[in-house]
């Protein structure tokens, strides 16, 4: 493959007036230490905002901040039907049946955790089964690990070949007569794995057995279709999609919506309240108790339709391209090892590099530049990526190693930003 940047253009370069997508986002004319320009390529923990979310939560608060459905005044009546007519956006997104199956949380960590403690209320007892993986991040371990501790439930795990994919063979042998709730990611959130996920949920549907789908790291790169999938309840986060932080989704198919209890009680989550007997609110609202972030739900839904106007289908090819030049232009530094599938694979890339005159036959990563100081060390060199085990310390126990560097990409990330950091990561090698 030819080294070619700046000569490819995103397939959605020109916005409106001729601008480029990269002058929506101000934060991109940043230099680091006042001498590099910014290459962010941290994307998978937070993405960057555009202007459009920004100045229409700034309006909300400046013209129509007003607490929301309970207010008989002019503002609030404004307040809820933007708040509403976020609901709507998203339920688009997504293309679920009902904005009854749309509840606000603050993020995809709420949203599982909420399905974990109400969903494992309402119908997981003793010795009862929930099938996970071994690529999951911590949000989707630990808050079924504090049901365990609550009701004496069972973590039965999904292994992963050495390239990275789950063993569908093996998740099949997982099912038995005690399986409530299969939780899984749709894209891991280190390897870039982008998992079978109607197969998998298909697989479940024949043992009547739902399915939570962690979207954290699907939704910002690819269509998602609910219905399509078929899941039972699927969770993300705005701060991802270019959206605020502190907001999320939770999808459910209103059937298990109605038959869970609420996550918390309070405000808004009730229609009759005494101290003999409560009654829940209808749906969503049964799960939405006390005042929501009704501002960070316009800005979900502003960033909603900025990716919207722009296209799921470019930005999933723009970003599928470029993961596989950053492949591709890693794969030339000498000691380069990346980590995950060749196919199927999504806008992320972790890797780890060989200390310089270690032989190639010495495969332990102990002789490779610690995560931390190549992150460290390409910081001061204007490249923002994430090190560490990314809350993920069981796929880090299964890949053998204590973490990685990892690159993720956005719509806004170009080759010739690959091209900055292939070259930083030499520089850094001769330090070494």
């Amino acid at each position: 493959m030819e080294k070619q940047s700046r000569n490819i253009p995103l397939p959605f370069q020109q916005g409106q007036g001729g601008s480029s997508v990269r002058e929506d986002f101000p934060i991109l004319e940043k230099h680091i230490y006042e001498k590099y320009p910014l290459v962010y390529l941290d994307n998978a923990a937070t993405t960057q905002k555009p202007r459009s979310v920004v100045d229409a939560m700034t309006d909300e608060y400046y013209n129509v901040n007003a607490n929301v459905h309970r207010g008989v005044h002019f503002l609030s009546q404004q307040a809820t039907e933007l708040h509403e007519a976020s609901r709507e956006t998203v339920r688009k997104f997504l293309n679920a049946r009902s904005t009854r199956e749309i509840v606000f949380t603050r993020g995809t960590t709420e949203s599982i955790n909420l399905v974990a403690s109400c969903y494992g209320e309402a119908f997981m007892h003793e010795g009862d089964e929930v099938i996970l993986s071994e690529m999951e991040h911590h949000s989707n371990i630990v808050s079924w690990q504090l049901l365990q501790a609550r009701k004496g439930i069972r973590l039965r795990v999904i292994p992963i070949t050495d390239e990275g994919e789950l063993r569908l063979d093996e998740y099949e042998k997982l099912f038995s007569d005690r399986t409530r709730i299969v939780s899984l990611t749709h894209v891991s959130n280190v390897l870039g794995t982008v998992n079978p996920m109607k197969e998998i949920i298909r697989i479940a549907h024949e043992h009547d057995v739902p399915v939570l789908v962690d979207g954290a790291q699907s939704t910002p790169h690819f269509a998602v279709d609910v219905q399509d999938l078929d899941c039972d309840f699927f969770a993300f986060s705005g701060h991802k999609i270019y959206g605020p932080t502190g907001i999320g989704v939770l999808y459910g198919k209103e059937a298990w919506l109605d038959k869970i209890p609420p996550y918390m009680g309070g405000g808004e989550m009730i229609q009759n309240v005494s101290f003999e007997k409560t009654t829940f609110n209808e749906l969503p609202y049964k799960f939405e108790a006390g005042t929501p972030d009704y501002v960070a739900t316009t800005g979900l839904a502003k960033a909603l339709d900025y990716v919207s106007s722009i296209g799921m289908d470019n930005i999933e090819k723009h970003e599928q391209d470029l993961t596989q030049y950053a492949i591709h232009r890693l794969s030339e530094i000498d000691g380069m090892h990346v980590f995950g599938p060749k196919k199927n694979r999504d806008a992320v890339i972790s890797f780890l590099v060989r200390q310089p005159g270690i032989p190639e036959t010495d495969t332990s990563f102990e002789h490779f530049i610690h995560h931390l100081d190549m992150g460290t060390l390409l910081d001061r060199l204007g490249i923002a990526v994430r090190t560490g085990h990314h809350c993920a310390e069981p796929l880090m126990h299964r890949l053998g190693i204590e973490g990685t560097v990892r690159i993720s990409f956005a719509l806004y990330n170009t080759r010739e930003e690959v091209d900055r950091l292939v070259s930083a990561i030499e520089r850094v090698k001769q330090m070494f």
